[in-house]
């Protein structure tokens, strides 16, 4: 079943334990990226383990848009991608297709190479804090293009071919470390970015780049040093796996009381989530094909968690376990250091029965960027509670999928609003929620 409108509303019947198989494919936060990088390439590209979700569905249409022949290849979730007829597109097509995603940023890069021009409308994404664009032109500034701001977005030429350069980030963001690899593969000279990401989906871009023939270098200390190169071919590639969904099916599988297998789950880019887990009193055991995650019975325990950067916990763990410390004994202390306004979604497990106090100070064992600014970016939760069927509007992605667990993990009957967001990041969720036992209906139509 395909959700597409984000007013649909989805009935939760709440108190049931999920129990059940579901399988996870290629991350959100690569599969993306790597079909924008086809477009350096020189022969046709072809990637596998790629989801259904929404963030495909619409770099497919810009990629197509820009004259990239996209089509299935011989296997389930394999696209074949052939960039041999990059052509310029239609302000009005482009800004029709991106509306909803901030993903087109990245295509600067690769057309400032391929046709010597790009056009950027104005961009979408979740709303958890602030996520400038500007660096991203700063960057490209300094690779040597041109920027010019007009009415309905932001038009970029290369007058020459782009020059490597210095850049230092602020703060190693994953958006601007993928934009930098995304140009410097082709631009003339040496290319220096400290403080980089290093997420295993940088790594596993700078895999697909290194596979077209770029030349990167990651050094122990965030430095990313890439030499460009003249020319870049086509890639085979198989999308590393969504740690961030598993690690959603794990949180749901803990506050519901229940027992969940998610095949394709890996342990390497989950050891840090799955200490977590198990300090909190979450049960899980890996074998080759996945990872299965469950509650053992008995209380689960409270703890303090500060998010971070790769290789700390993950902002986007956070808000589904924070969706299980609810049930936690004690206090738990959460300090969010990646996104300001992350937090706003606890609001709505307020009202469905959860005890949380945000706080504008940093309550985690170190200062943060936002301790001074006067942003609720740290919560208590203080718990166990019983969660309430409620009526709740889906604020941004993962957020969604928090307060799709809370509803599930609560008596009662909730609506959900805005479900169809959901799809962004997680394929056919409503399947798996199927197949996972959960009563949930589309009004009209029930789905378990």
């Amino acid at each position: 079943m395909t959700v597409n409108d984000v007013d649909d509303v989805l009935l939760v019947h709440g108190g049931t334990p999920l129990e059940g198989e579901i399988r996870v494919r290629g991350a959100k936060n690569l599969v993306p990226k790597a079909m924008v990088a086809a477009l350096l390439g020189s022969s046709p590209s072809r990637l596998r383990n790629v989801p259904d979700i929404r963030d495909v569905r619409v770099v497919r249409g810009l990629l197509q848009l820009h004259g990239v022949t996209v089509r299935p290849g011989d296997e389930p979730g394999e696209l074949v991608l052939d960039p041999t007829y990059v052509e310029s597109a239609n302000v009005a097509d482009i800004d029709a297709h991106a509306g909803s995603s901030r993903i087109p940023i990245l295509f600067c890069g690769p057309l400032l190479h391929r046709l010597g021009h790009a056009f950027i409308p104005g961009l979408g994404g979740c709303d958890i804090g602030g996520r400038p664009i500007d660096f991203h032109f700063d960057v490209l500034r300094q690779f040597g293009a041109t920027i010019e701001k007009r009415a309905d977005g932001q038009y970029l030429e290369a007058p020459q071919r782009l020059r490597g350069t210095k850049i230092a980030l602020p703060y190693p963001s994953v958006g601007a470390t993928e934009q930098v690899l995304l140009t410097a593969v082709l631009a003339e000279g040496v290319t220096e970015l400290s403080n980089a990401a290093v997420e295993p989906e940088i790594e596993d871009l700078i895999c697909v780049l290194q596979k077209m023939g770029a030349i990167i270098a990651m050094d122990t200390d965030r430095t990313i040093r890439i030499t460009g190169v003249d020319k870049l071919g086509g890639y085979t590639h198989r999308a590393l796996p969504d740690r961030l969904e598993a690690a959603s099916w794990a949180s749901a599988a803990l506050a519901t009381e229940g027992d969940i297998y998610v095949h394709g789950a890996q342990q390497r880019s989950m050891m840090t989530f799955l200490n977590t887990y198990r300090k909190v009193g979450g049960a899980f055991e890996i074998d080759d094909e996945g990872i299965r995650f469950w509650h053992p019975g008995g209380q689960l325990k409270s703890i303090a968690l500060e998010t971070d950067v790769h290789p700390g916990f993950q902002t986007d763990w956070q808000q589904p376990l924070v969706v299980a410390l609810t049930q936690a004994t004690g206090l738990s202390i959460i300090h969010e250091t990646v996104y300001e306004s992350r937090l706003g979604f606890t609001s709505a497990l307020n009202q469905m029965g959860a005890h949380i106090q945000l706080y504008r100070e940093c309550l985690g064992g170190s200062d943060c960027r936002f301790g001074q600014r006067n942003f609720l970016h740290s919560a208590v939760v203080s718990g166990p509670t019983k969660l309430q069927g409620a009526d709740l509007v889906i604020p941004d992605l993962r957020g969604g999928f928090s307060y799709l667990i809370a509803a599930l993990a609560a008596q009662g009957t909730s609506r959900v609003h805005g479900i169809g967001l959901i799809n962004r990041g997680y394929e056919n969720f409503m399947e798996k929620l199927s197949a996972l036992g959960a009563k949930v209906e589309l009004p009209g139509k029930a789905l378990g």
